[in-house]
């Protein structure tokens, strides 16, 4: 990056007091332009189309559309911005999700600040960035490319299984998507269908063992 180019980064996190203390290390940085902040996935997603940034630091577990749903949709909202996304989660399956959705590095929490910039700048570049302390076995996990259930499900539908999991009811599904209670009966209907799942515990256990909720 020259002097006058500089990274243009979104941050999308939902603590407030997260995103005031990137955006202070950030901003602080020469080369380094915070240009929005987003709550929540869906947010995210909007602003990344209209700002379309650089780079977009992603919690992954955010409520109502996750940082893994939100990076898919990135992808085609904002083809050149490139995901970075951060959590507190060390487990392989939020890794290798938020892989297959299209990130480009992915970093802890608890990195040093350091980390943070040098993750960005590497991944400014086109290059891919792992937190030092995610083991080598996550990316060979990520590698097998093994075929996962939830690329069975549209993106519609990943979104409201979501809702359903956090526990929703398919009015307030509704309400939220502007829909109709009807749809997302059809919604659910489908996701039961193409899963093979027979209730809503066995769709909360699914939600969480593929990083679609805490």
């Amino acid at each position: 990056m020259t002097q006058n180019k500089k990274i243009r980064i979104l941050l999308a996190d939902d603590h407030s007091v997260v995103r005031q203390g990137f955006r202070m290390l950030l901003a602080a940085q020469p080369d380094m332009d915070v240009v929005g902040e987003a709550q929540n996935g869906r947010e995210a997603v909007d602003l990344a189309q209209s700002l379309q940034p650089d780079i977009v630091v992603m919690d992954v577990s955010m409520p109502e559309l996750n940082g893994i749903e939100a990076t898919r949709r990135i992808g085609d909202a904002a083809p050149r911005a490139r995901v970075l996304a951060l959590s507190m989660h060390r487990d392989s399956v939020y890794v290798r999700e938020i892989l297959r959705a299209g990130a480009r590095g992915y970093l802890l929490k608890d990195a040093q600040e350091n980390d943070l910039l040098n993750a960005v700048r590497a991944v400014s570049k086109g290059e891919g960035y792992l937190s030092p302390s995610v083991s080598d076995a996550v990316l060979n996990d990520y590698r097998k490319h093994v075929t996962d259930p939830i690329d069975l499900l549209t993106s519609r539908e990943r979104e409201v299984l979501q809702m359903i999991a956090e526990g929703q009811t398919n009015k307030e599904i509704a309400g939220t998507l502007n829909l109709s209670v009807y749809t997302v009966e059809a919604h659910r209907g489908r996701i039961m269908e193409k899963l093979n799942l027979h209730s809503t515990g066995e769709l909360v256990r699914f939600a969480v063992r593929n990083g679609l909720i805490d």
